[in-house]
């Protein structure tokens, strides 16, 4: 019998609809007792997957805090030295600014799905560590580079005197270089 024939009950059926499968059995009780609208696809026990946003979302946050900083520090530094910041340099930097956050803000969830693909066969702790690691050094290392290379002008004729003719600052520690 097919869907909506309203033919006689004992006629031949054209279509032989297989038995439920086991998996979507209505039957299952909910929950404490409670009777849910009936969804083969989500059920609200068992959630999808333990996956969550959260982690996606702090490293887009910080990287382009990262990006910022870096770009507030390329700042303090031209200014310090007077390198490169009479009006054409500081109309560049104001152009970097969005750059430089938004670099930031996609390289942390870059860096972030690529420790989690490398760490899959690791063991958990380092599961969990390598992504936020790999996270950190990325951002850290893009704003160190940023620095590095639009906020020392070497060889800009600085006016204040207070930096040497590489244009970092004596604030900067001597170990890192720049």
């Amino acid at each position: 019998m097919r869907f909506g024939d309203d033919g006689p009950p004992d006629a031949e059926p054209d279509v032989v609809l297989p038995a439920p499968s086991p998996r979507f059995d209505r039957s299952v009780s909910e929950p404490y007792g409670s009777r849910l609208p009936w969804c083969p696809v989500v059920h609200p026990a068992k959630p999808r997957s333990d996956a969550s946003g959260l982690p996606w979302a702090a490293a887009t946050l910080f990287g382009a805090a990262v990006g910022g900083a870096a770009w507030a520090l390329t700042v303090w530094a031209r200014a310090y030295c007077d390198a490169g910041y009479d009006a054409g340099g500081r109309l560049t930097l104001n152009l970097l600014l969005p750059l430089a956050v938004g670099v930031g803000a996609l390289a942390g969830p870059a860096a972030l799905a690529i420790g989690r693909r490398l760490a899959r066969p690791a063991p958990p702790a380092l599961r969990r560590a390598l992504p936020a690691l790999l996270v950190l050094a990325v951002t850290f290392g893009l704003a160190w580079w940023f620095f590095a290379t639009q906020g020392t002008l070497a060889g800009y004729p600085g006016d204040s005197g207070r930096c040497p003719a590489s244009n970092v600052p004596p604030a900067w520690p001597g170990w890192l270089p720049a």
